[in-house]
């Protein structure tokens, strides 16, 4: 009797989702898998654990068979948090979640980062878990510019005199003496400087000051 050729299968048994591996079998001459393949190495995509069978023929006619499971790991699913809408000079911190090691596009690799950008701009991070899975994902920064804020009024007073300063370009104010309407009357009894803050809808603040001169009496 003729001795049944010993078939074995070779190749990478654990694959991430979407990935492909390809298994040889050997120690036969002809080699038939279970999916109609004829040759000795196939390549395959599973996307669940599947067991693959190869029967080999030797030069005597004889057959033997041999299966390999390919076990298929889940993809990380990668998130973003963090504040996503800022002003301008402003910063936020990005925390990526849902896997063990990550790679931002900046070149950082630490779960989160503190960007400042000056513009609306996207985000991206690849997050690598522990079976060396890996996914991405992205997030965008909206940038809101700070308004421009001005201050409108006579700057030149007589000693008892009053003046009327106007801030505009925002939708609240906050003086440095306290006013937070957007006209304040003021009578100062020396040249002074005032400064306003002003406020938009999209909670961005800029300043702005206005010298007051305070000429004395003949």
């Amino acid at each position: 009797n003729n001795a049944l050729p010993t078939v074995s299968i070779s190749g990478t048994s654990t694959i991430c989702f979407g990935k492909s591996t390809t298994l040889t079998a050997s120690g036969a001459t002809s080699y038939s898998w279970k999916g109609g393949q004829t040759t000795a190495a196939v390549t395959v995509s599973p996307t669940v654990n599947t067991d693959y069978t190869v029967t080999g023929t030797d030069a005597n006619s004889c057959t033997a068979s041999a299966t390999a499971t390919v076990t298929v790991n889940s993809l990380p699913s990668i998130s973003i948090t963090g504040t996503t809408t800022i002003c301008n000079g402003k910063s936020t911190t990005l925390t990526a979640s849902g896997a063990v090691s990550y790679s931002w596009n900046g070149g950082q690799t630490t779960a989160a980062v503190t960007v400042s950008p000056t513009a609306t701009v996207t985000y991206y991070v690849t997050g690598t878990d522990g079976n060396s899975c890996s996914s991405s994902t992205s997030q965008s920064v909206t940038v809101n510019a700070l308004p421009t804020v001005s201050v409108s009024g006579t700057s030149t007073i007589c000693n008892g005199a009053s003046t009327t300063l106007t801030a505009s370009g925002a939708t609240d104010y906050s003086w440095n003496n306290g006013e937070t309407n957007a006209a304040v009357t003021v009578t100062p009894s020396s040249s002074v400087t005032y400064t306003v803050t002003g406020t938009d809808g999209n909670s961005c603040s800029a300043s702005a000051t206005k010298a007051v001169t305070v000429n004395s009496l003949p």
